[in-house]
């Protein structure tokens, strides 16, 4: 069953039925509404509309990367995903202006900003210069794997929330701060960009005797005879719990964004589920500014008309966290066999053909201009 692109399309409504006229920050200006919450039940299917034609690789590049804890787009640029490509620019420009009030007028003329894709080209070719431009400032990355933790004027330790979250996933699962941010108000004017989506929440259940035998019999070949469910589901590599996640936004371009955000924070709860053998439950999007750019309205109304295929399904291949043991977990083995924790190595680790679709059928893609 698809409601997710139903719910999707009531939005995109909603918001131009009621959306009011708001300026930007990017001078293009919006239609838009405040507050808004968007629920996917994953037993449905993978979250990635079908009423147009999505990106799926460019999406999973960029939570990888978000997971390996980079801020440059070096990475992006090399696995082909350009979707920071603008706001590098930007950045760019912004700092050989500054650079360029020192220069004579000779060297303004004879030493002109690079264009844009000269600038990708450059990024992409040469290491140097990706390091120095490259970098976007402390955004998610930096937040979820090495936040900034000062003791006084003295820099400890920097934490990793991911790890933390894994951790506390395991040995204090009915917790209500299993939370990670990306709004450090301390390091916001040195971002690009300020967090969009600043931070997310999961939540777990245990799961029902009849649920963990309805996941042995879907999962295994076990017959249906009492005696061997009972062995099934007393085995540790049975899921015991149910996980859901929930993400919050500030900002949400709901044209080209959103759809992004969704299927991205999917996979996000996907992959913690697998490290933490629970069953992905609930998506949940809490949304502040929802707008729809006034350049994206002729592209929302031809969404709306189309009719949804059926959601595909996620396929992760979970060899590259895999323990001695066979556990799934996404830290190094300890000398005792034990993970040790969480290490950005597993995620490296990870590429982009571990996470596969199946079924994916969609409707053409719908072009719209990105307001940077």
């Amino acid at each position: 069953m698809n409601c997710i692109d139903e719910h999707y399309k009531d939005l995109l409504q909603t918001i131009l039925d009621y959306g009011v006229e708001k300026k930007d920050r990017t001078g293009t200006g919006t239609k838009s509404i405040f507050g808004y919450t968007i629920r996917h039940k994953m037993s449905d299917g993978f979250p990635l509309l079908t009423t147009k034609k999505m990106a799926w690789k460019t999406m999973v590049t960029e939570l990888l990367w978000f997971l390996r804890g980079d801020t440059n787009i070096k990475y992006l640029v090399d696995n082909n995903c350009h979707i920071w490509d603008g706001d590098a620019y930007k950045n760019y420009l912004k700092h050989y202006k500054v650079l360029a009030e020192d220069l004579n007028k000779w060297q303004k003329e004879n030493m002109p900003p690079l264009t844009q894709e000269q600038f990708i080209d450059a990024i992409k070719t040469d290491n140097e210069f990706a390091k120095q431009w490259g970098d976007l400032g402390p955004i998610y990355g930096k937040q979820w794997r090495s936040w900034e933790n000062y003791n006084g004027l003295h820099l400890d330790e920097s934490i990793d929330q991911i790890q933390n979250l894994i951790n506390d996933l395991k040995t204090n699962s009915d917790s209500r701060r299993l939370m990670v941010n990306a709004w450090n108000v301390s390091e916001l004017d040195e971002m690009v960009l300020p967090p969009c989506h600043y931070g997310f929440q999961v939540y777990t259940r245990e799961l029902t005797w009849e649920e963990q035998t309805q996941w042995v019999m879907k999962n295994t070949n076990v017959e249906w005879e009492n005696v061997y469910i009972v062995e099934e589901v007393a085995k540790p590599t049975t899921p015991k719990r149910a996980i859901s996640l929930m993400w919050n936004q500030r900002s949400v371009d709901v044209f080209l964004g959103l759809p992004f955000n969704i299927a991205s924070y999917g996979l996000l709860l996907e992959i913690i589920a697998k490290v933490v053998n629970m069953i992905p439950e609930h998506l949940v999007g809490h949304l502040g500014d929802t707008h729809l750019y006034n350049n994206h309205i002729e592209q929302a109304k031809e969404q709306i008309s189309r009719e949804p295929f059926e959601l595909p399904t996620l396929n992760i291949n979970t060899e590259f966290w895999q323990t001695e043991s066979g556990e799934c977990g996404v830290g190094p083995i300890s000398t005792s066999g034990f993970i040790s924790g969480l290490s950005d190595d597993n995620f490296c680790k990870c590429l982009l053909e571990d996470i596969q679709l199946t079924n994916y059928q969609s409707h053409p893609a719908i072009k719209a201009p990105l307001s940077n």
